[in-house]
């Protein structure tokens, strides 16, 4: 069975790569390749926006008329130790609309999460070198009356530099059916719905979840598309298997129920410890610490197999078997609607800050107080 799902991947990964390929081959009539870029414009080197102050928002892209972004790469300094990535928050607005279809902080975006850097490859979404700085999106975003793309400074201190490139082509008439961009984030520090972290049922049954109401929430979308994907960042405090959690998806008048979180992320028995990148599937981060304590980045694309929906599209995932555990989640989901929509507003920075790394002081802290609870008695091994 392993054999024949692997077959069927690369036969299906050839296919659109030939497809793709065949496209390529296609010269097109009308078309007009265009870029915005933060070149100098006196001709020196200084090929930056400079001095971007905290609070402060500016425009990178504000083009009239029809057209598809087809390229967008950006890099930024200080460093992410420095110039939170987490903070950084990119809007795109489409066809004239005064509200955002795209909002996000940059750095989850582009698939580095809690202001870190690592690289990150797949198909629309790459963190290149050096240490995963360079961000770059392939991601089609269509616009028939105009695009616009803004860069907003939540972190604090001020971006001393802002380079970037976003390639585009302008049109007569965009093609048939082309649907408009749209990508939020979302993040939440989950609890236990009944107070008792009962992963794998260790204090007894747990409570059977069949309407997903306390699931985390991924996406909640109104109209017609299609979800492309999702980069998923877990923070887990806690050793024990958080994968249980089912994906549950309600498309229209339908429910997808899924078995696992590590099953709709089309892996198995767990997390890996290594990291690892397949075009539209694979782990970016993994936690390198007991168990699954620690941060892990996963994401998949459905650009083989996009969802698609007519009127409702609704995307929760479990925090534990039955929402059990207690998790530090984010995510930035992707999808294509037939007309520019708003996206829900986003965290603000507070609610945005990462938990702190536990570690082995915090961890015998733990044990102690669990110690001193028993009566301190050194039998009490911690079993």
């Amino acid at each position: 069975m392993k054999w024949t799902f692997l077959i069927i991947m690369i036969c299906s990964c050839s296919s659109l790569y030939a497809q793709e390929m065949t496209d390529l081959s296609i010269i097109q009539q009308q078309v007009k390749s265009k870029r915005i870029s933060s070149y100098d414009r006196s001709g020196d080197n200084h090929d930056n926006l400079q001095h971007i102050k905290h609070g402060e928002k500016r425009v990178i892209f504000d083009v009239k008329g029809t057209g598809i972004i087809k390229h967008i790469w950006m890099t930024m300094g200080p460093e992410p130790a420095v110039l939170s990535r987490n903070d950084i928050i990119i809007r795109m607005y489409w066809d004239g609309q005064e509200y955002p279809s795209v909002e996000s902080p940059i750095g989850p975006f582009f698939g580095q999460g809690w202001n870190e850097t690592y690289l990150f490859t797949s198909a629309p979404l790459v963190a290149a070198p050096m240490d995963g700085m360079g961000l770059v999106s392939y991601f089609a975003m269509p616009f028939q009356k105009g695009g616009k793309v803004e860069i907003e400074n939540q972190s604090g201190r001020e971006i001393n530099t802002l380079y970037f490139y976003i390639d585009y082509v302008e049109m007569k008439q965009l093609p048939q059916h082309a649907g408009r961009f749209h990508a939020w984030y979302n993040k939440q520090l989950t609890a236990s719905v009944d107070s008792i972290e009962n992963e794998h049922w260790m204090f007894g049954p747990g409570k059977p979840n069949k309407t997903g109401k306390d699931n985390y929430l991924i996406a909640n979308i109104k109209g017609k598309g299609h979800f492309v994907g999702v980069n998923y960042y877990v923070h887990s405090p806690t050793p024990y298997w958080y994968g249980e959690g089912d994906d549950m998806i309600f498309v229209d008048d339908n429910i997808l129920y899924g078995t696992g979180t590590e099953d709709y992320f089309n892996t198995s028995w767990g997390a890996p410890k290594t990291p690892y990148a397949t075009p539209y599937f694979g782990y970016a981060r993994v936690n390198n610490d007991i168990g699954f304590l620690g941060r892990t980045h996963i994401y998949r694309f459905n650009i083989a197999d996009p969802i698609h929906f007519d009127s409702l599209f609704r995307f929760t995932i479990e925090h534990g078997s039955m929402n059990v555990l207690t998790l530090d989640l984010a995510s930035v989901a992707y999808w294509y609607q037939d007309k520019a929509s708003p996206v829900p507003a986003i965290p603000d920075a507070a609610a945005r800050k990462p938990q702190p790394m536990i570690g082995p002081s915090d961890i015998h802290r733990w044990r102690n107080e669990w110690r001193k609870s028993k009566g301190n008695n050194p039998t009490l091994w911690g079993n």
